[in-house]
């Protein structure tokens, strides 16, 4: 237990870890059952079940593990999550990983069973480590994380029920995908205005000044998420459907007018800033091709869910865990030229991810896929490589918690 301590200090650093190790392993994974290996392989519901269940309920799980572990005690001022508690979160999160791609090796009667047992389980103790400091914090204005994250649990609960009932499990993960959604505007609101203000910059990522000068305003971020939550409501009664593609295109001018709220001049013009900004025109594209699919054009929903998932979701995803995990590790934001490349190496994995769904790429669509997995798996294989360290050891100011840096550090790391 002493050997793993500095890993269990704070949530980010084991659920980060694990976020850019399974998306790395994931999709090469991935990329080697669309080739033909494996092909003897075949988990419970297919690969194609598998692979947008572990991307959404594995990966970003573990995301969002690690950003509300590490969020909600900044928001509410209470002590860090770490330790027993932290570890028995994290087994059942790898525990049901496992039981998934073990699910074609034993008696079909057990199937996917304890697969679905590990991941309830983890949704709750999730909650039950969150919900009570969100709930006893006066005003509860970060109260929203716990209806997101119970969707989030609900709806896995549902996938599975579908698949233990020969149902079609895969509205269940494309109504997830829109809950995602939900849930990247409702935390980058929150954080975008420490980035875009200077205040992360500080080390000081909580709170705002007088002076500030960009605002994540309720009424437009209220908007977006009102026609996302209508949308993937919509999808899920009526699929593909011209009243589905016409609320996600009203999603996606929701996004639109929610940029506005950027446009604050040079602010924007930093690395950070751009990341988050560039993930809200991926959500806004998204929709649109979603919509613009449902309504008729030559191409699948998938074209635009996918700059939904492997796009904003990702970037989102990214962005959050390059700034977390420097700033309550106690260092100073990182400026290495290894982070804005693969932040647009992400971009461009998630547009030639798109590209391969359209018509005119029909002929080159698997080594576009391919292409655009490796991308987009590098960029994770980065992550892991540039912050080991930092997420496995002993933070270089002595501290064992989740503060920000003590003292300014300008070597540029």
């Amino acid at each position: 237990m002493n050997r793993l301590l500095p890993l269990l200090m704070c949530g980010f650093r084991p659920f980060f870890l694990l976020t850019a190790a399974s998306a790395t392993l994931f999709m090469l994974v991935w990329l080697l059952l669309l080739n033909g290996w494996w092909s003897a392989w075949n988990p419970a519901g297919g690969i194609i079940l598998w692979h947008a269940h572990e991307l959404t309920f594995g990966f970003i799980a573990a995301a969002t593990a690690g950003f509300a572990l590490t969020a909600v005690p900044e928001f509410t001022r209470t002590a860090g999550i770490g330790g027993k508690v932290l570890l028995a979160l994290l087994w059942l999160w790898l525990l049901a990983r496992l039981f998934y791609l073990l699910s074609s090796f034993w008696p079909p009667a057990l199937g996917l069973w304890p697969a679905a047992l590990c991941n309830l389980v983890f949704w709750l103790l999730l909650l039950r480590l969150i919900a009570p400091p969100l709930w006893k914090d006066p005003g509860r204005q970060h109260l929203s994380f716990v209806w997101v994250i119970t969707c989030l649990g609900l709806l896995q609960l549902g996938f599975f029920i579908a698949q233990l009932t020969a149902a079609d499990a895969l509205p269940w993960i494309r109504a997830a995908i829109g809950v995602v959604m939900i849930l990247i505007v409702i935390a980058t609101s929150r954080i975008s205005m420490s980035v875009v203000n200077g205040r992360i910059e500080e080390g000081r990522p909580g709170g705002l000044a007088p002076t500030d000068s960009y605002l994540a305003r309720p009424p437009r971020r209220y908007l977006a998420i009102l026609c996302i939550a209508i949308c993937s409501a919509s999808e899920f009664a009526l699929g593909h459907h011209s009243v589905t593609g016409w609320v996600a295109l009203a999603a996606a001018a929701a996004m639109f007018n929610l940029l506005n709220d950027w446009h604050v001049g040079r602010a924007l013009f930093s690395r950070w800033a751009l990341m988050l900004y560039a993930s809200y025109w991926l959500i806004a594209l998204g929709y649109a091709g979603m919509g613009a699919a449902w309504l008729g054009a030559p191409f699948s929903p998938s074209v635009g869910r996918h700059l939904l998932t492997s796009g904003a979701a990702t970037l989102a995803i990214f962005t959050v865990m390059a700034l977390v995990a420097r700033i309550h590790a106690g260092l100073w934001l990182d400026r290495r030229p290894w982070l804005p490349l693969c932040a647009t190496l992400l971009v461009i994995a998630s547009l030639l991810r798109a590209l391969a769904g359209l018509p005119l790429a029909a002929n080159a669509a698997m080594p576009i896929l391919s292409l655009a997995g490796l991308l987009w798996a590098l960029c994770f294989a980065a992550y892991l490589y540039y912050t080991w360290t930092t997420l496995t050891g002993p933070r270089e100011d002595g501290l064992e918690d989740c503060s920000g840096p003590q003292a300014r550090n300008d070597d540029g790391c």
